[in-house]
């Protein structure tokens, strides 16, 4: 590894180190919530190892307390995990041409934070090698990924022991807040969140939080039209 290399993977490592802040109390309260949902500790922390995504983990284990239907379930968690479909859409131009081996490890470990920091990174470093955008994409997952696993193990031990006052899911909407909020740099990014906000509003009185699918889907919708629309008028002024 070249000293580029180490120093490409090092601040990767120190981007990802923030988020220990919210993934710690993100993943106790997962362990929590799963062993009162009724999984045993080898079942939550397998969970967490084999998914890797906390949102649609959250989503299907609410929906598993409430008796939900097996195929919303995973109609809901799939729908909540769709956006790692574009993460990886996102994220091809600049790791795509790495080989097999490593594409499947940064597929494995394409989570919010680390889409987050690397393609922000990446834009702001153009010249980055591909040895370079893949050094600091697993310099992320480095602090990220075992923090989560461990911190659901955690969560699955201590159970129900956690006093109610300590209001572990503040974490949840704070590490949403904290990835969404610096991307939102165009009015696309922007029309998609909002529209996806008061629809989830106007569709809470769905079972199951089968409104967070018409939400997701209006959201998608939503930012696709108001790019078109961004995109034609961009063209009708470099021709005028």
């Amino acid at each position: 590894m070249s000293q580029s290399d180490r120093s490409t993977y090092w601040q990767g490592v120190r981007d990802g180190l923030p988020f220990l802040l919210v993934m710690i109390p993100f993943g106790i309260l997962f362990g929590v919530i799963a062993t009162e949902a009724g999984l045993n500790v080898f079942e939550t922390l397998s969970f967490s190892v084999v998914v890797i995504a906390g949102a649609a983990q959250f989503t299907a284990i609410q929906l598993l307390k409430e008796d939900a239907p097996t195929l919303v379930i995973l109609a809901s968690a799939l729908a909540v995990n769709l956006r790692m479909a574009m993460y990886s859409a996102s994220l091809t131009p600049h790791i795509g041409a790495a080989p097999l081996w490593q594409r499947a490890f940064a597929a494995y470990f394409t989570v919010d934070q680390s889409y987050a920091c690397s393609i922000m990174a990446y834009e702001k470093n153009p010249d980055w090698s591909l040895s370079q955008k893949l050094r600091y994409f697993f310099g992320v997952v480095t602090p990220v990924c075992p923090s989560w696993y461990l911190s659901t193990l955690a969560g699955a031990l201590i159970g129900a022991n956690i006093p109610p006052e300590l209001a572990l899911d503040f974490a949840v909407p704070i590490t949403f807040l904290a990835l969404i909020a610096p991307m939102l740099h165009t009015a696309a990014h922007r029309a998609a969140a909002l529209s996806s906000v008061v629809l989830a509003l106007i569709f809470a009185f769905m079972p199951y939080n089968t409104g967070l699918l018409v939400a997701g889907l209006g959201g998608m919708m939503t930012g696709a039209q108001v790019e078109l629309w961004t995109t034609r008028r961009a063209t009708r002024k470099g021709t005028a």
